[in-house]
Protein backbone atom coordinates (compact mmCIF):
# COMPACT_ATOMS: atom_id res chain seq x y z
CA UNK A 1 0.00 0.00 0.00
CA UNK A 2 1.07 3.58 -0.66
CA UNK A 3 1.35 6.44 1.83
CA UNK A 4 0.91 10.20 1.51
CA UNK A 5 1.02 13.32 3.64
CA UNK A 6 0.08 16.97 3.17
CA UNK A 7 0.31 19.76 5.73
CA UNK A 8 -0.09 23.51 5.94
CA UNK A 9 1.47 26.26 8.03
CA UNK A 10 -1.52 28.57 7.95
CA UNK A 11 -3.73 30.74 5.80
CA UNK A 12 -2.14 34.08 6.58
CA UNK A 13 0.16 36.82 5.30
CA UNK A 14 3.77 35.74 4.87
CA UNK A 15 6.18 38.64 4.52
CA UNK A 16 9.39 38.33 2.53
CA UNK A 17 11.50 38.11 5.67
CA UNK A 18 9.29 35.30 7.02
CA UNK A 19 9.26 33.17 3.88
CA UNK A 20 12.38 31.13 4.57
CA UNK A 21 11.27 30.34 8.13
CA UNK A 22 7.89 29.12 6.86
CA UNK A 23 9.56 27.04 4.16
CA UNK A 24 12.05 25.48 6.59
CA UNK A 25 9.41 24.86 9.24
CA UNK A 26 7.02 23.17 6.84
CA UNK A 27 9.82 21.04 5.42
CA UNK A 28 10.97 19.91 8.89
CA UNK A 29 7.40 18.94 9.80
CA UNK A 30 6.97 17.11 6.51
CA UNK A 31 10.18 15.13 7.05
CA UNK A 32 8.99 14.13 10.54
CA UNK A 33 5.67 12.89 9.19
CA UNK A 34 7.28 11.06 6.28
CA UNK A 35 9.64 9.25 8.65
CA UNK A 36 6.66 7.69 10.41
CA UNK A 37 4.90 6.66 7.21
CA UNK A 38 8.05 5.26 5.58
CA UNK A 39 8.37 2.72 8.40
CA UNK A 40 4.70 1.72 8.03
CA UNK A 41 3.64 3.79 11.03
CA UNK A 42 0.11 4.96 11.63
CA UNK A 43 -1.34 8.03 9.93
CA UNK A 44 -2.28 9.31 13.39
CA UNK A 45 1.35 9.08 14.50
CA UNK A 46 2.52 10.89 11.37
CA UNK A 47 0.06 13.73 11.92
CA UNK A 48 1.14 14.09 15.53
CA UNK A 49 4.84 14.01 14.66
CA UNK A 50 4.48 16.69 11.98
CA UNK A 51 2.37 19.02 14.10
CA UNK A 52 4.65 18.63 17.13
CA UNK A 53 7.48 20.03 15.00
CA UNK A 54 5.37 23.05 14.12
CA UNK A 55 4.33 23.51 17.76
CA UNK A 56 8.02 23.76 18.64
CA UNK A 57 8.70 26.31 15.90
CA UNK A 58 7.85 29.93 16.84
CA UNK A 59 7.26 30.68 13.15
CA UNK A 60 3.82 29.15 13.48
CA UNK A 61 0.82 30.16 15.57
CA UNK A 62 0.67 27.03 17.73
CA UNK A 63 2.52 25.81 20.82
CA UNK A 64 5.60 27.99 21.25
CA UNK A 65 4.86 31.26 19.47
CA UNK A 66 1.09 31.13 19.91
CA UNK A 67 -0.95 34.32 19.65
CA UNK A 68 -1.43 36.44 22.77
CA UNK A 69 -4.99 37.03 23.95
CA UNK A 70 -6.52 40.25 25.31
CA UNK A 71 -5.37 39.42 28.83
CA UNK A 72 -1.78 38.76 27.76
CA UNK A 73 -2.08 34.98 27.97
CA UNK A 74 -1.69 32.00 25.65
CA UNK A 75 -4.70 29.72 25.09
CA UNK A 76 -4.41 26.96 22.50
CA UNK A 77 -6.72 24.57 20.67
CA UNK A 78 -5.89 21.29 18.94
CA UNK A 79 -7.63 18.19 17.62
CA UNK A 80 -6.94 14.91 15.86
CA UNK A 81 -9.28 12.47 14.10
CA UNK A 82 -9.02 8.82 13.08
CA UNK A 83 -10.63 8.29 9.67
CA UNK A 84 -11.09 4.56 10.35
CA UNK A 85 -12.88 4.62 13.72
CA UNK A 86 -14.13 8.25 13.59
CA UNK A 87 -12.65 8.78 17.04
CA UNK A 88 -11.82 12.41 17.81
CA UNK A 89 -9.63 13.91 20.51
CA UNK A 90 -9.66 17.65 21.07
CA UNK A 91 -8.57 20.30 23.54
CA UNK A 92 -9.54 23.96 23.63
CA UNK A 93 -8.29 27.03 25.52
CA UNK A 94 -5.61 24.83 27.06
CA UNK A 95 -2.68 26.54 28.79
CA UNK A 96 0.74 25.44 29.96
CA UNK A 97 1.40 22.43 27.72
CA UNK A 98 4.18 22.07 25.15
CA UNK A 99 2.27 19.99 22.63
CA UNK A 100 -1.52 20.35 22.49
CA UNK A 101 -1.64 17.88 19.57
CA UNK A 102 -0.19 15.16 21.81
CA UNK A 103 -2.77 15.88 24.51
CA UNK A 104 -5.50 15.60 21.86
CA UNK A 105 -4.00 12.32 20.64
CA UNK A 106 -3.86 10.98 24.20
CA UNK A 107 -7.62 11.42 24.60
CA UNK A 108 -8.47 10.01 21.16
CA UNK A 109 -10.14 6.82 22.48
CA UNK A 110 -11.89 8.48 25.43
CA UNK A 111 -15.64 8.99 25.52
CA UNK A 112 -15.30 12.79 25.48
CA UNK A 113 -14.17 14.33 22.21
CA UNK A 114 -13.33 17.79 23.55
CA UNK A 115 -11.98 19.03 26.90
CA UNK A 116 -11.47 22.72 27.66
CA UNK A 117 -9.60 25.07 29.95
CA UNK A 118 -8.06 23.98 33.27
CA UNK A 119 -9.61 20.52 32.93
CA UNK A 120 -7.66 20.02 29.71
CA UNK A 121 -4.39 20.83 31.45
CA UNK A 122 -5.31 18.52 34.33
CA UNK A 123 -5.93 15.79 31.76
CA UNK A 124 -2.53 16.47 30.19
CA UNK A 125 -0.87 16.24 33.60
CA UNK A 126 -2.63 12.96 34.40
CA UNK A 127 -1.54 11.52 31.04
CA UNK A 128 2.05 12.64 31.69
CA UNK A 129 2.13 15.06 28.80
CA UNK A 130 4.84 17.74 28.83
CA UNK A 131 3.76 20.73 30.88
CA UNK A 132 5.30 24.20 31.12
CA UNK A 133 4.59 27.62 32.55
CA UNK A 134 2.09 29.38 30.24
CA UNK A 135 4.41 32.34 29.68
CA UNK A 136 7.14 30.02 28.37
CA UNK A 137 5.14 29.69 25.14
CA UNK A 138 5.33 33.42 24.39
CA UNK A 139 7.89 34.79 21.96
CA UNK A 140 9.05 38.33 21.38
CA UNK A 141 7.69 38.19 17.86
CA UNK A 142 4.17 37.31 19.00
CA UNK A 143 4.18 39.80 21.87
CA UNK A 144 5.00 42.60 19.43
CA UNK A 145 2.70 41.40 16.66
CA UNK A 146 0.28 44.07 15.49
CA UNK A 147 -1.68 41.92 13.03
CA UNK A 148 -4.17 39.19 13.72
CA UNK A 149 -2.81 35.68 13.28
CA UNK A 150 -4.82 33.29 11.09
CA UNK A 151 -2.10 30.69 10.85
CA UNK A 152 -3.60 27.58 12.43
CA UNK A 153 -1.54 24.59 11.28
CA UNK A 154 -2.94 21.31 10.00
CA UNK A 155 -1.82 17.94 8.69
CA UNK A 156 -3.43 15.02 6.86
CA UNK A 157 -1.84 11.59 6.41
CA UNK A 158 -2.58 8.27 4.69
CA UNK A 159 -0.73 5.22 6.02
CA UNK A 160 0.17 1.94 4.30
CA UNK A 161 -2.81 0.24 5.96
CA UNK A 162 -5.08 2.61 4.03
CA UNK A 163 -6.17 4.71 7.00
CA UNK A 164 -6.54 8.49 7.02
CA UNK A 165 -6.00 10.96 9.86
CA UNK A 166 -6.43 14.71 10.27
CA UNK A 167 -5.02 17.09 12.87
CA UNK A 168 -4.98 20.80 13.72
CA UNK A 169 -3.25 23.04 16.25
CA UNK A 170 -3.55 26.78 16.90
CA UNK A 171 -2.89 29.63 19.29
CA UNK A 172 -5.96 31.48 17.99
CA UNK A 173 -6.02 35.20 17.29
CA UNK A 174 -3.87 38.01 18.64
CA UNK A 175 -5.93 40.07 21.08
CA UNK A 176 -8.76 37.55 21.18
CA UNK A 177 -11.07 37.51 24.24
CA UNK A 178 -9.95 35.07 26.90
CA UNK A 179 -11.83 31.80 26.46
CA UNK A 180 -12.38 32.25 22.73
CA UNK A 181 -12.64 29.01 20.73
CA UNK A 182 -12.54 28.99 16.93
CA UNK A 183 -13.06 26.25 14.39
CA UNK A 184 -9.88 24.25 14.94
CA UNK A 185 -11.00 21.73 17.61
CA UNK A 186 -14.47 21.14 16.12
CA UNK A 187 -14.94 18.21 13.71
CA UNK A 188 -16.83 19.31 10.63
CA UNK A 189 -15.57 22.87 10.98
CA UNK A 190 -11.76 22.91 10.95
CA UNK A 191 -11.14 19.27 10.04
CA UNK A 192 -12.61 15.86 9.25
CA UNK A 193 -11.38 12.40 8.20
CA UNK A 194 -13.14 9.39 6.70
CA UNK A 195 -11.24 6.46 5.20
CA UNK A 196 -14.01 5.93 2.67
CA UNK A 197 -14.14 9.53 1.46
CA UNK A 198 -11.19 11.86 2.25
CA UNK A 199 -9.54 13.90 4.99
CA UNK A 200 -9.66 17.70 5.14
CA UNK A 201 -8.18 20.47 7.29
CA UNK A 202 -8.68 24.24 7.24
CA UNK A 203 -7.03 27.40 8.52
CA UNK A 204 -8.18 30.99 8.45
CA UNK A 205 -10.93 33.11 10.01
CA UNK A 206 -12.13 30.63 12.62
CA UNK A 207 -15.55 32.09 13.26
CA UNK A 208 -16.29 32.24 9.53
CA UNK A 209 -15.07 28.66 9.00
CA UNK A 210 -17.26 27.48 11.89
CA UNK A 211 -20.33 29.37 10.69
CA UNK A 212 -20.04 27.72 7.30
CA UNK A 213 -19.05 24.27 8.64
CA UNK A 214 -16.33 24.35 6.05
CA UNK A 215 -14.82 20.89 6.56
CA UNK A 216 -18.28 19.32 6.42
CA UNK A 217 -19.14 21.20 3.24
CA UNK A 218 -15.90 20.05 1.64
CA UNK A 219 -16.41 16.45 2.77
CA UNK A 220 -19.89 16.45 1.20
CA UNK A 221 -18.51 17.75 -2.09
CA UNK A 222 -15.60 15.34 -2.30
CA UNK A 223 -17.48 12.36 -3.78
CA UNK A 224 -18.73 14.68 -6.53
CA UNK A 225 -15.49 16.32 -7.67
CA UNK A 226 -11.71 16.20 -7.42
CA UNK A 227 -10.06 17.41 -4.18
CA UNK A 228 -8.90 20.80 -5.39
CA UNK A 229 -12.24 21.73 -6.93
CA UNK A 230 -13.99 20.69 -3.72
CA UNK A 231 -11.81 23.01 -1.62
CA UNK A 232 -12.30 25.86 -4.08
CA UNK A 233 -16.08 25.38 -4.04
CA UNK A 234 -16.18 25.27 -0.24
CA UNK A 235 -14.08 28.43 0.06
CA UNK A 236 -16.71 30.32 -1.90
CA UNK A 237 -19.02 29.96 1.11
CA UNK A 238 -16.50 31.64 3.41
CA UNK A 239 -16.02 34.37 0.84
CA UNK A 240 -19.79 35.02 0.96
CA UNK A 241 -19.36 36.33 4.51
CA UNK A 242 -16.06 38.12 3.77
CA UNK A 243 -13.90 35.44 5.35
CA UNK A 244 -10.44 34.15 4.43
CA UNK A 245 -9.32 30.55 4.64
CA UNK A 246 -7.11 27.88 3.13
CA UNK A 247 -7.71 24.15 3.03
CA UNK A 248 -5.98 20.87 2.24
CA UNK A 249 -7.49 17.53 1.20
CA UNK A 250 -6.12 13.98 1.04
CA UNK A 251 -7.87 11.08 -0.71
CA UNK A 252 -7.74 7.35 0.11
CA UNK A 253 -5.70 6.82 -3.06
CA UNK A 254 -3.12 9.44 -2.02
CA UNK A 255 -4.40 12.24 -4.27
CA UNK A 256 -4.06 15.67 -2.69
CA UNK A 257 -5.64 19.05 -3.28
CA UNK A 258 -5.56 22.51 -1.75
CA UNK A 259 -6.65 26.09 -2.31
CA UNK A 260 -6.95 29.38 -0.42
CA UNK A 261 -8.41 32.88 -0.63
CA UNK A 262 -6.04 34.22 2.05
CA UNK A 263 -3.04 36.33 0.98
CA UNK A 264 -0.71 33.33 1.38
CA UNK A 265 -0.92 29.64 2.23
CA UNK A 266 2.09 27.52 3.18
CA UNK A 267 1.64 23.91 1.98
CA UNK A 268 4.01 20.90 1.98
CA UNK A 269 3.41 17.41 0.67
CA UNK A 270 5.03 14.09 -0.23
CA UNK A 271 4.01 10.51 -0.97
CA UNK A 272 5.49 7.07 -1.65
CA UNK A 273 4.64 7.62 -5.32
CA UNK A 274 6.42 11.00 -5.33
CA UNK A 275 8.77 11.06 -2.32
CA UNK A 276 10.28 14.46 -3.17
CA UNK A 277 9.41 16.87 -0.38
CA UNK A 278 7.50 19.78 -1.96
CA UNK A 279 6.92 23.07 -0.12
CA UNK A 280 4.77 25.79 -1.70
CA UNK A 281 4.29 29.26 -0.22
CA UNK A 282 1.26 30.04 -2.33
CA UNK A 283 0.26 33.63 -2.99
CA UNK A 284 -3.24 34.77 -3.92
CA UNK A 285 -3.33 35.89 -7.52
CA UNK A 286 -5.62 38.86 -6.93
CA UNK A 287 -4.89 41.05 -3.91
Amino acid sequence: MSWAIILHGGATTITDDEAEAYRAGCLAALVAGCAVLERDGLALEAVEAAIRLMEDDPTFNCGTGSAINAEGGVEMCSAIMDGHSFDVGGVSIIQGVRHPISVAHAMLRDEAILIAGPAARDYARDRRQELCKPDELKTEKKEKAARKAHDTVGCLALDTAGHLAAGTSTGGLDGKPAGRVGDSPHPGCGFYADDQVRAVAYSGDGEHIARMMLAARTWQLLPLMDPERAVTAALSHVARIAGEAGGIVLSPDGTTGWDHNSPHFAVAQASSASPTRVVNLAKRETQ
